[in-house]
């Protein structure tokens, strides 16, 4: 649910619209059935692996495609390129009430892609979520920004690392995902945490930008500790209820499936890569913590964006805070020229001009993209049902969120 997977070494290209018809519906799926073996957890443990990898790995790979690369064209043309083009399953838009889409939503069964209610993984638009929870403390005075991140973790004593640089990923924690060793365990938040601190810091606080899954893991602690309730908890009843987002939901432990309607996902399984592309749809989603764990839907999610800068959820200079101290990040990631990234939500430009803020997230089999524009002109929620973080895949994808809130209205 960072901006990557271990997947992405490998050209996911166009083959999952044509050489996955054939036995996808094994892979991750017939491994789910052991989930109560040693081997069934072991495997869970190593989807949860590549799943978090750092988005570092997307920097080796081609250059990605932008969304102002990706040249002008409506929103049903971007979803197509997406399917026809790229071999994308199925995608989807949904912007301002009115629902794409393409391709289909089980390979081999000619079933039509699902629509705005059904339920997908937000990978790491998970971290806009928390990072709203984090806000929402800081406004009850319970979180000081610039206060040490060990007042609220005690693991973090030592370290000068503070919470506005655990939100605004310059923390310098090293990525956690990959130090973990997937086939002990069980692990708690605590243990991974203690991996990133054991490996020392990446660079010195505050002197640059990456994108670490550990900082959202922070993050979640933080919350336990200044809320006095589970993360989980806390962000249910302060974010999800107020905007009454019924068909969102964290995972429970041990839970793979997707509850309610919901379109197969397609990729390489991170367990068994060499068995090309395959169905993904069952993952440990509980496991992505605070950093990507969350279940949603293009409606709820588009619900997220507009309540959070209409003022629903955080009072006005707290929304100002996340999107005003930022960082440009432009080029780096999945991000174009122009991007800039705050306190769990980055602002991408529009060709029309302008721009919105949001957050992408990306699996083994699904990406996702969107946000809320800055000129007026609404929110969109991008979603495929396989990974697209890279080359032309991302432009398209990119391309339909643009599209999509540069029509004229």
């Amino acid at each position: 649910m960072s901006r990557d997977m271990t997947s992405a070494g490998t050209d996911s290209g166009a083959t999952a619209g044509s050489g996955s018809g054939t036995g996808s519906g094994t892979g991750a799926g017939s491994g789910s059935g052991g989930a109560g073996t040693g081997a069934g957890r072991h495997s869970r443990r190593r989807v949860v692996a590549a799943a978090l990898l750092a988005p570092a790995l997307i920097a080796t790979a081609a250059p990605a495609a932008t969304a102002l690369d990706a040249g002008p064209g409506s929103v049903q043309r971007q979803l197509d390129l997406l399917v026809e083009q790229d071999g994308v399953p199925g995608a989807l838009a949904y912007v301002n009430g009115r629902t794409y889409t393409a391709g289909t939503a089980e390979i081999g069964t000619g079933r039509p892609m699902v629509d705005a209610d059904a339920r997908f993984r937000l990978g790491s638009d998970t971290k806009a979520f928390t990072a709203t929870a984090v806000m929402r403390l800081v406004a009850e005075d319970k979180v000081r920004l610039d206060a040490p991140a060990g007042r609220y973790v005690p693991q973090l004593a030592d370290s000068p690392v503070t919470v506005r640089q655990l939100l605004k990923q310059r923390s310098g924690l090293p990525e956690y995902s990959s130090l973990v060793d997937w086939n002990g365990g069980p692990y708690t938040d605590e243990d991974y945490l203690a991996l990133a601190l054991a490996k020392g810091q990446d660079f010195a606080p505050d002197t640059d930008w990456a994108y670490s899954n550990t900082n959202y893991l922070a993050l979640g602690l933080v919350i336990n500790k200044a809320s006095g309730q589970e993360y989980r908890t806390y962000i249910e009843r302060t974010v999800l209820r107020p905007l009454d987002l019924r068909n969102t939901y964290w995972p429970a432990p041990g839970e793979l499936t997707l509850r309610g309607p919901h379109a197969r996902n397609y990729g390489y399984h991170p367990t068994d890569p060499g068995a090309g592309v395959v169905d993904v749809t069952d993952l440990p989603g509980h496991e992505f913590g605070p950093s990507g764990s969350l279940v949603s839907t293009p409606k709820d999610l588009n619900t997220f964006w507009q309540g959070l800068f209409d003022g629903r959820l955080l009072p006005g200079w707290a929304v100002r805070q996340m999107t005003h101290d930022t960082t440009d990040v432009s080029g780096r990631d999945v991000y174009p020229r122009g991007s800039r990234y705050g306190f769990g939500v980055a602002s991408i430009p529009l060709s029309c001009g302008g721009a919105y803020w949001g957050h992408g997230g990306d699996l083994p089999g699904n990406s996702v993209g969107g946000g809320h524009a800055t000129t007026g002109r609404g929110n969109v929620t991008v979603y495929t049902t396989t990974w697209a973080a890279q080359g032309d895949r991302l432009g398209h994808l990119q391309g339909a969120v643009d599209a999509a809130l540069c029509a004229r209205r």
